[in-house]
């Protein structure tokens, strides 16, 4: 099974749309010469005197030994905008800072080209203590790799193949234990650049790298079944795993792929995540389904969702398990949404957005702590350039003629089904009757049934297939059923009830002769959940679909119920504005009450998702 991405998926969720502009501006924003500073000085090419007090700071300074990491992320993030938008300028960005990073390598001898000096590599190898330089370096050439895949820009490749040079000599020095060693330091996603590279160019040094990188300390223990995740920093892991995959879909080799399965089963089938689909405190794995005592101020890490959202994907194209694309929207809405580019109504002298929080704080009566533009540059904020470059994907598959629908999402699909071209049209009827955005009555006032029939907040979501082929073509269209329906969900192609099932753990298959002007209407119950800890069934946290609700508090609350049913304590508030019905709900019973609003949805507000609930 494939992905279709790119500019065969055209997206017109304005809020994802509003996300990649954003991101896109951000990376405009950032200036050459200081995405280039620590490479520069490194090449002995950067000539300026004294601090700048404009330039990057945080992880970015030159005194930290992670510097330079963050431009490969720009790199990967600048490829996937140009991917989905054929964006030219921002094209021309990333050629001309490949360019000079082929001058800082010439400079440095023919093939290091990297923001950080050799020895720290070399330190490794006797058992020195520093800060991760293989996974700087591979942002690097994660960037190049992307550049030159995408924009097929030949200098990124061979800047990337002289630098791989200097890591094949590097570490045939050493012994199996000695490599070892070597290998427990954080790596990155090394091993998945030498599975990339093997497919681009066919080099036998790329096979025996990968060999080299093949962590067995990890990875045998794992295809054991043993637990080697819990207490253990979780994204030095997840990328080495990705590495393994990625490996797999170049060689073959099942090996890889028991890997991949068995680490997933390790972190996520075995162990629980939260409500939000996302797991960690302070960047390690919880133990296996105790999370209570685990509810902190440092819960969920950017760069951990990001990086599970990418394997997860890796499995469905194995399976087409639609638990996998269950889990991606969790995360998605809960996580990415939840801590990057927050835009909201300026309150409380606070200022109306937020760039990035590393960590979604989860203990009871906790703040996102949003970074700055040029203040952090930590790891997650590599992660939320690439995580916001490109929504178009992960939404749509095909497997001849199987077309799978995986997130439901205001796109366009465009591919061949055999020699006939398709076009699949997703759009949500949001069953508002009216197209007012705010107090300028400025929307055409179209007199209909439509906002007197749901009159209230429907409880339900509708969304409209329209297919759209050069001739009537048979293939079947697989439709995903998601997790968080409360009743049967209902499937009419041309209006007539095709498909009526509450099994959430499927897709639903239409198999067809298709025409043009074909529609599929899809209707999917919608409300509350109360999702409990799994080691602790009287706490939990309230869910709509698939969006987390927090409640808006400065001091930890109990929830003291007159029902069994959590759910029956929040009522709907403020359920309209303008043309919009909103996700807000408020408590009946509580002295004060509080205010439940999505989670993606709070910006400088104290809040709490986990509630401990006591019957009165």
């Amino acid at each position: 099974m494939k992905e279709i991405k790119g500019s065969n998926v055209k997206l017109f969720e304005g809020e994802l749309l509003r996300r990649e502009e954003r991101n896109r501006e951000y990376l405009m924003k950032l200036k050459n010469v200081h995405l280039l500073r620590n490479f520069q000085l490194e090449a002995g090419r950067y000539t300026g005197r004294g601090s700048d007090g404009t330039a990057m700071n945080g992880w970015e300074d030159p005194s930290c030994q992670l510097r330079g990491h963050f431009l490969g992320h720009w790199l990967s993030a600048a490829a996937l905008r140009y991917q989905e938008t054929g964006d030219r300028e921002i094209r021309a960005k990333a050629e001309v800072i490949i360019d000079e990073l082929a001058l800082c390598q010439k400079d440095n001898g023919g093939r290091w080209a990297c923001s950080i000096p050799e020895k720290y590599l070399n330190w490794l190898g006797v058992g020195k203590m520093v800060w991760a330089p293989q996974y700087t370096v591979h942002k690097l050439f994660m960037g190049l790799v992307d550049c030159y895949r995408i924009l097929q820009y030949p200098t990124a490749l061979e800047i990337a193949d002289k630098l791989a040079d200097w890591f094949y000599d590097w570490s045939g020095q050493y012994t199996r234990e000695e490599f070892d060693n070597i290998l427990d330091c954080e790596t990155g996603g090394m091993l998945e650049v030498w599975a990339d590279l093997l497919e681009i160019t066919g080099d036998e040094k790329y096979r025996t790298l990968l060999s080299r990188y093949y962590r067995g300390r990890l990875f045998d223990p794992l295809l054991e079944g043993k637990d080697v995740l819990t207490n253990m920093h979780a994204n030095t892991t997840i990328p080495e795993v990705l590495g393994c995959a990625r490996a797999y879909e170049v060689t073959g080799e099942e090996k890889w792929l028991r890997i991949v399965e068995s680490y997933w089963k390790c972190a996520v089938t075995d162990r629980g995540y939260y409500v939000t689909g996302g797991q960690t405190q302070g960047e390690i794995w919880t133990p296996r389904f105790k999370l209570k005592a685990r509810l902190g101020d440092k819960n969920q890490e950017h760069c951990t969702v990001y990086n599970m959202i990418r394997l997860a994907e890796f499995l469905f194209r194995q399976t087409a398990d639609p638990a996998y694309m269950h889990y991606i929207e969790l995360n998605q809405q809960n996580g990415i949404m939840a801590q990057t580019y927050w835009q909201g109504i300026p309150a409380d002298g606070k200022p109306g957005s937020g760039l990035l929080t590393y960590f979604l704080p989860m203990k009871a009566a906790s703040r996102k702590d949003w970074a700055g533009e040029m203040d952090s540059f930590f790891c997650c904020h590599g992660t939320m350039v690439q995580a916001n470059a490109a929504w178009n994907q992960r939404l749509f598959y095909q497997d001849a003629d199987q077309l799978f629908v995986t997130q439901y999402v205001n796109s366009e699909l465009r591919t061949q089904v055999g020699d006939i071209e398709v076009k699949i049209g997703v759009r949500q009827d949001y069953m508002n009757g009216s197209l007012m955005t705010s107090s300028e009555n400025n929307a055409r006032q179209t007199i209909g049934d439509v906002a007197s029939v749901f009159a209230n907040k429907p409880d339900f979501r509708k969304y409209v297939l329209t297919v759209s082929c050069d001739r009537e073509t048979e293939f079947t269209l697989n439709l995903r059923i998601p997790f968080w329906i409360r009743k049967a969900a209902k499937v009419f192609v041309n209006g007539e009830l095709s498909v009526e099932t509450a099994e959430t753990n499927r897709f639903v298959s239409l198999k067809r002769t298709w025409k043009r002007g074909d529609q599929v209407m899809l209707i999917f119950p919608i409300g509350l959940e109360f999702v409990t800890l799994p080691d602790d069934d009287s706490m939990g946290a309230f869910r709509y679909g698939p969006d987390v609700l927090a409640g808006i508090t400065r001091e930890e609350r109990l929830l003291f119920l007159e029902s069994d049913d959590p759910t029956t304590e929040l009522s709907v508030d403020t359920e309209r504005q303008w043309g919009d019905f909103r996700t807000f709900y408020r408590t009946e019973n509580q002295d004060p009450g509080i205010n439940f609003v999505k989670l993606n949805e709070v910006g400088y507000e104290p809040y709490q998702i986990y509630f401990k609930v006591k019957r009165k």
